[in-house]
């Protein structure tokens, strides 16, 4: 997660800031107000439609959503789908296959298992009997697009969490873009993009925090400009049981948490929606075939690993180049 953004001060044109509630947790904006651009009043407005459609589109928090009355239907039936759904079942498509599976939309199902769902009950280890079962509703294999319907030939659930959040912040970053403001930092539940400079002409600083559950603290501060940023970590949702921890992070083709010592990563990418994927891809890889895939393929991610001592952190050369180089 992002421990938060440090900020200048300046003169002249105004910073305006706004915020509330979304997908279970918030969502801030700042951006640098010109006299040609709109007051915050009107942006907001046009923000929260946005995180509104989001809403309705994928939260699998309320049975009206078009992804939970997808996730409802019986084996071998197909639901007519919004453009942006297919478009995220696409990019899930291509992460589940660069990862040979381990990153996969349809692990509710596990996600329910484990405790960790909408439909979650008590968190615990499940039999194996349990896990068998739910695992013959996992893969995006059983998932298939045919024109604009989304069809399914097994009871598999989507859930779009690990990319959601990124793809409303570049919607309402394309949005900003729209309004004439150019100069702005959007954030909704801990992924970002940043663009432009602040009142006193620096850029954006965000500070990324170190993986802790007792505390937020700074773990490293980048400057981004014209990025998005996601953090994920298996810090924050856990449970314990006879001295092993488990997270809500899963690798779905063991039906299981990851158990690694890859505590949290942090990409930047011109995508927010493609940032908040490839974190929790990494993330679920570990911390030395989510380091080779990173370099593989020319990502800028920022590894935290815990280590006897504490934490050991790590990052690509794609990420020191992105992020303007250590700033503190």
């Amino acid at each position: 997660m992002l421990a938060g953004v440090l900020s200048g001060c300046g003169s002249g044109d105004s910073l305006e800031r706004f915020e509330g509630p979304t997908m279970g947790s918030r969502y801030s904006i700042q951006y640098v107000r010109h006299s040609s651009t709109p007051g915050p009043k009107a942006v907001q407005t046009e923000v929260e439609n946005i995180l509104a459609e989001v809403d309705r589109l994928f939260s699998t928090y309320r049975s009206d959503s078009v992804i939970e009355r997808f996730n409802a239907l019986p084996a071998d039936r197909c639901q007519v789908m919004p453009g942006p759904v297919l478009e995220l079942i696409r990019v899930g498509e291509q992460l589940s296959s660069q990862s040979e599976g381990s990153y996969d939309l349809t692990v509710e199902p596990l996600l329910n298992l484990w405790g960790f769902g909408p439909q979650g009950r008590k968190e615990k280890v499940p039999t194996a009997e349990a896990l068998a079962e739910v695992r013959q509703r996992v893969g995006h294999a059983h998932l298939r697009i045919d024109g604009d319907k989304l069809c399914k030939d097994a009871a598999v659930e989507v859930d779009f969490n690990s990319i959601a959040a990124g793809y409303a912040v570049d919607t309402i970053a394309a949005k900003l873009e729209a309004m004439g403001i150019h100069n702005y930092l959007a954030e909704a539940t801990g992924e970002l993009k940043a663009a432009g400079k602040k009142l006193d002409g620096s850029p954006w600083r965000i500070a990324l925090e170190e993986p802790r559950d007792d505390q937020q603290v700074a773990e490293r501060i980048i400057a981004v400009d014209g990025y998005g940023v996601s953090t994920s970590g298996d810090y924050r949702n856990y449970f314990e049981q006879d001295g092993r921890r488990y997270s809500h992070t899963f690798d779905a083709r063991s039906g299981a948490p990851v158990l690694h010592a890859l505590a949290s990563v942090t990409v930047i990418h011109p995508s927010a929606l493609m940032a908040d994927g490839l974190s929790t891809l990494l993330l679920i890889l570990g911390p030395e075939r989510g380091w080779d895939y990173a370099e593989a393929h020319d990502i800028g991610a920022f590894f935290v690993i815990r280590a006897d001592t504490g934490f050991v952190t790590r990052t690509t050369q794609a990420f020191e180049r992105l992020s303007g180089g250590k700033t503190e």
